[in-house]
């Protein structure tokens, strides 16, 4: 088939790929536009860009869809279907209607659960068993298409955001061929009204650790975050970024209090239970163990993380 794509993050490069292998030709390629990123800020393709240019595809990286000017590039290229995974725009019903084939969206969740734009970390963050990924047929509501094709995964009790990912881009990458395959066959099955949830964008504010919090809230958190943004709090007033953790039973002390190690790792009381800091990040260093960081900062048992 002629298979546009839209996408901009690794996971929907994967996508790409998968649909590149399976020997579809691939007309066009949007992606959002390059983005400022790292200490320089210095202009930055996506993932999705990155390996379009790569294979040389044609790419086109609108700020919107909204105009005829900006849907003119898909209107040209003679695609029959367009695939979006995670491409970070909405596309308005003037989109939906150009491929005579309809448009699919590649969702990392079970829907109804987590519609929207961050379904893995909410997923983690609410302590889901288990998630997924499918391919629906997109129309004007926020994710609200019927369902083609479903693949469950279940979520590790050291699962981050990362690994999950990458799980999840390896089973949309095998559904996304199935349903291009089986495109004219293929039922799709109308979404449940019950168990609707929304996966809001992660906010920055969301990744400050609150130590009052239950620990193992506080440890999804943490798994939640890594790879990015990455959960912080305050050692000794500095900013420490916390990227692995596990919980300690039978911690009762102040919440934030630093009360001892567990096999070198600092331990730092919850509401609920406490955490040991495996492996963190100070501000302007690398990432270290967590016994490593205390190793050259001694800070009295009973002080307080913000």
């Amino acid at each position: 088939m002629r298979v546009a794509f839209a996408g901009t993050p690794p996971f929907a490069a994967r996508i790409l790929e998968a649909i590149l292998a399976a020997g579809h030709c691939v007309p066009l390629v949007l992606t959002q536009p390059d983005r400022p990123a790292g200490r320089g800020l210095r202009l930055t393709a996506s993932a999705v860009s990155e390996l379009a240019t790569r294979r040389s595809l044609p790419v086109d990286k609108p700020l919107n869809l909204k105009s005829d000017e900006s849907r003119a590039p898909l209107s040209a290229c003679g695609a029959e279907v367009l695939v979006v995974a995670a491409y970070g725009l909405i596309l308005p019903k003037s989109v939906l209607a150009i491929p005579p084939a309809g448009c699919l969206n590649v969702h990392a969740s079970l829907l109804p659960r987590w519609r929207g734009a961050a379904p893995i970390q909410r997923a983690i963050l609410a302590g889901d068993s288990e998630t997924g990924v499918g391919i629906m047929r997109m129309e004007p509501g926020l994710d609200t298409g019927p369902v083609l094709l479903e693949k469950r995964v279940t979520i590790g009790p050291e699962e981050t955001a990362g690994t999950l990912t990458e799980r999840l881009a390896t089973e949309g990458s095998m559904a996304i061929v199935q349903v291009l395959a089986n495109l004219e066959t293929l039922e799709a099955k109308e979404q449940s009204e019950d168990g609707v949830t929304y996966a809001a964008k992660i906010t920055k504010s969301e990744s400050l650790i609150d130590w009052r919090s239950p620990a193992d809230h506080v440890s999804r958190q943490v798994r939640a975050f890594n790879p990015s943004p990455g959960a912080f709090t305050h050692w000794a007033g500095e900013p420490l970024k916390v990227w692995e953790a596990f919980v300690v039973d039978g911690v009762s002390a102040s919440p934030g209090a630093f009360v001892g190690t567990r096999d070198g790792f600092p331990i730092v009381a919850c509401r609920e239970g406490g955490l040991a800091l495996t492996l963190v990040q100070p501000a302007g260093s690398k990432r270290m163990t967590g016994a490593d960081f205390l190793k050259g900062r001694p800070v009295p048992l009973g002080s307080f993380l913000s």
